[in-house]
């Protein structure tokens, strides 16, 4: 059999990904990832040779950071994986890890006050209560259709992911606006934050609010994206607490490795503890 990918064998990949019970976000991840693979190789049949071809055109002629070529060469292995096509995987790129957040990726508290401030005085209230809903739990977005009337009502959300379960408590704050917010909107039950048409809301609409937002407030637009915000709520937990393993369980994460990344500092601060040393004479 010949070594090609078509849309054909992507749409048998899919069926099987669902099967695995893989995230919507995964399929549509790894699909994108495999059309764009598709496109290089143009019809052509896959070989070794190719595979390391199209891994070096990545880095040179496409400007992808070494982190997004690896997650394309990730989602070709496990493509290669399914197909039974094993000597075609090619080695990811091996990274050091960062030890700092860049500055212009670092939204702070004030930001993000800004951004909800923004929000409310715009009249977008869904906007402002899902930033906030986000930030004050750091609830990933695909999770936001737990967060149902019930669940606000009793203060506690249960949520299902990667085949996980957790209970995310909502502060009572936050659950005071959310049942203001309910009630304002007049939902009667189910998923609090939807459209029209009842549905969740989607994830590429509220990018794009927020980065409505970033321009209106002047704040960079590499920092204002959805998933920043469970970055913020696990910088400020673990800043109270200082409980790694308390936070990974707050996250939904499996690793403590995981929620790491989630605690950088920034360049800024690290700088002041070299400065502090004074070992420069």
């Amino acid at each position: 059999m010949e070594r090609i990918i078509t849309e054909e064998k992507i749409l048998q990949y899919q069926e099987y990904l669902y099967e695995e019970e893989k995230t919507t976000a995964t399929i549509k991840k790894y699909t994108c990832d495999l059309k764009k693979l598709m496109d290089y190789t143009s019809g052509r049949e896959i070989t070794k040779r190719l595979m390391v071809e199209y891994k070096e055109a990545l880095r040179e002629g496409k400007g992808y950071r070494l982190t997004s070529i690896n997650s394309f060469l990730v989602a070709a292995n496990r493509f290669f994986e399914y197909m039974g096509w094993y000597d075609l995987r090619v080695k990811t790129y091996r990274l050091q890890k960062e030890v700092f957040v860049p500055e212009d990726r670092d939204l702070s508290k004030e930001e993000y006050k800004k951004l909800v401030r923004a929000a409310m005085q715009k009249g977008k209230k869904r906007l402002a209560m899902i930033l906030q809903t986000i930030a004050a739990t750091g609830i990933r977005i695909s999770e936001l259709p737990f967060v149902t009337v019930e669940k606000v009502q009793e203060g506690v959300v249960e949520v299902y992911c990667k085949g996980k379960q957790r209970f995310v408590l909502l502060p009572r704050k936050l659950q005071k606006k959310l049942l203001r917010y309910i009630k304002e909107t007049g939902i009667v039950s189910g998923i609090v934050f939807c459209t029209s048409g009842g549905k969740a809301v989607d994830r590429s609409n509220l990018w794009k609010e927020m980065k409505g937002l970033s321009r209106e407030t002047e704040i960079r637009e590499k920092k204002v994206y959805p998933h920043n915000l469970r970055h913020l709520f696990a910088k400020e937990f673990y800043a109270i607490g200082k409980d790694i393993a308390k936070l990974a369980d707050m996250l939904g994460h499996s690793s403590v490795e995981t929620t790491r990344i989630y605690i950088r500092a920034t360049s800024e601060e690290h700088q002041k503890q070299l400065n502090m040393m004074k070992l420069v004479i």
